[in-house]
This record gives structure tokens, C-alpha cells and sequence, in this order.
């Protein structure tokens, strides 16, 4: 059993694909017409796990994704070799931190806001 789909809730479908593609380095993999929406995928290059840009159209979608924010509860966590470094990168890109890179118990990580309705950690390997 392994993980091969995994998904975020996003307000913007288009918005998000620049944002993941463009200011966080991932790739395009799915983009398939599905009624109003699409069947948008993105992934780091060279992995086979695939993160969904669903839209948040559903009520209790929408509700969830509030929530989340709200508690400044991120909705997916990304690991990256060099957190100090992507920092920089991003912050230089325009991407908004809502908590810079800190030390705690749990390592040092990093929460920014992806434009699209979420939060989403870094997290430094």
C-alpha cells in the first residue's frame, strides 16, 4: 500500500497552479476538464505522489478549510533540505509567512499562506 494521491482544498484552482508550479517548484501532472472544475495535479519533480488543487466548492469544504485557518492549523506539510535557504527564496518571490522559521520540539519549520485558502508547513529534514 502506498500513497500515490493526496489533495488540498483551494479557492482558485488557477491561482493555486501558479503558486505550486511557480513560486514552490512543483509540476504539472493532471489537468483534465471535470464539469466546472478540474482534475489538477501538481508533484515534486521525480516523485510519483501527486497533491490534487481541489477546488473548495463543497460547503463542508469550505467550512473545513475556515477552520483550519482560523487555528493557523496548516493543511499539508512540505519537507525541504535547506529551510533558511527556501525561506529566503520565498520571501524574495513575494510568498507570505505567517510564522517565519522557528526551532521547537518538533524541529524547525515554517508556515506560509499559499494564497489559495491554506496554510501549508515546511518543515526542514
Amino acid at each position: 500500500m502506498q500513497i500515490k494521491l493526496t489533495s488540498v482544498h483551494v479557492n482558485d484552482q488557477e491561482r493555486a497552479l501558479q503558486f505550486y508550479t511557480r513560486l514552490l517548484g512543483f509540476e504539472k501532472r493532471q489537468d483534465v476538464p471535470v464539469g466546472e472544475a478540474r482534475m489538477l495535479t501538481v508533484a515534486a519533480p521525480g516523485s510519483d505522489v501527486e497533491l490534487l488543487l481541489e477546488p473548495d466548492g463543497h460547503p463542508a469544504a469550505r467550512a473545513y478549510c475556515a477552520a483550519l485557518r482560523a487555528d493557523g492549523i496548516p493543511a499539508a506539510m512540505f519537507f525541504v533540505a535547506d529551510l533558511a535557504a527556501e525561506h529566503r527564496r520565498l520571501t524574495a518571490l513575494g510568498v507570505r509567512f505567517e510564522r517565519e522559521p522557528t526551532r521547537s520540539e518538533w524541529g524547525f519549520g515554517a508556515l506560509l499562506d499559499d494564497t489559495c485558502g491554506n496554510f501549508i508547513a515546511l518543515h526542514e529534514e
